[in-house]
C-alpha cells in the first residue's frame, strides 16, 4: 500500500489554506502522496458540539492575528477575509462532483480566491467566475451539486472524518495518526517520511 496524507479540508478555513500553500510549496515535484479529503467544517463541528472560533469574539481576534502572524512568517499572500464566515456548501460539495482533471486547479483558485483575494466565495457571480476560471460548466456543476449522491458523499466524509476522532480542519492523517492543524504539518510530513 502506498503511504499518503490525507489533508482534511474546507475552504472557509484559513489554517487549511495556509497549511495548503506550505504543503503546495514542499510538493512542487510531486512527491508526496496527497489524499485531499472534503469536509463541511460547521457540519463537523455541530457532530462535536464545537463552538466555532468564528463566533467567539476572542477567539476570533486572535485567530486573525495568528493567522497574520504565519503567513508572514511562511512568506504566503493573505488576507483575511471581510466575509469570513461564509457558507462553503455549494463549493465542498462541488470540489467532489467535478471530474478529477479539474480539481486542483479548483482547489486552488477557491481558496486564492477567498484567502489571498478577498472574494465572497458565496456569491454565485463569483462562483460563477470561479467556473470559468477553472473551465467547467457552470450549468452542470449546479446540476450535480444539488445531486443527492453528491449532497451524501458530502455528509458521509464528515460523519467519516469525526468518527476518525477530527474535529477541526485542516487535519493531516499519516499511518493512522491524526496530526490537526497548520501548525502540525512538519509532524505530518516527519511520519510520512519515517
Amino acid at each position: 500500500m502506498t503511504k499518503s496524507i490525507e489533508f482534511y479540508f474546507d475552504f472557509i478555513s484559513p489554517y487549511s489554506f495556509l497549511a495548503y500553500k506550505r504543503l503546495d510549496r514542499l510538493n512542487k515535484e510531486n512527491h508526496i502522496n496527497i489524499i485531499y479529503k472534503p469536509i463541511l467544517l460547521g457540519g463537523l463541528h455541530k457532530l462535536g458540539g464545537i463552538t466555532a472560533p468564528a463566533f467567539n469574539e476572542r477567539k476570533m481576534k486572535n485567530m486573525k492575528n495568528d493567522c497574520q502572524l504565519v503567513s508572514m512568517k511562511n512568506d504566503i499572500e493573505f488576507i483575511w477575509n471581510s466575509k469570513f464566515p461564509i457558507n462553503s456548501l455549494y463549493l465542498m460539495r462541488g470540489y467532489i462532483a467535478i471530474d478529477d482533471k479539474y480539481k486542483k486547479k479548483f482547489f486552488k483558485i477557491c481558496f486564492d480566491c477567498y484567502w489571498k483575494n478577498n472574494i465572497d466565495i458565496s456569491k454565485e457571480k463569483n462562483v460563477d467566475q470561479i467556473l470559468e476560471d477553472v473551465g467547467l460548466e457552470k450549468e452542470l456543476f449546479y446540476q450535480n451539486i444539488q445531486k443527492l449522491e453528491i449532497k451524501d458523499e458530502l455528509k458521509k466524509l464528515t460523519d467519516k472524518a469525526f468518527k476518525k476522532d477530527i474535529f477541526g480542519a485542516p487535519t493531516f492523517v499519516v499511518n493512522n495518526k491524526i496530526f490537526w492543524g497548520q501548525d502540525r504539518l512538519d509532524y505530518a510530513l516527519d511520519e510520512y517520511n519515517s
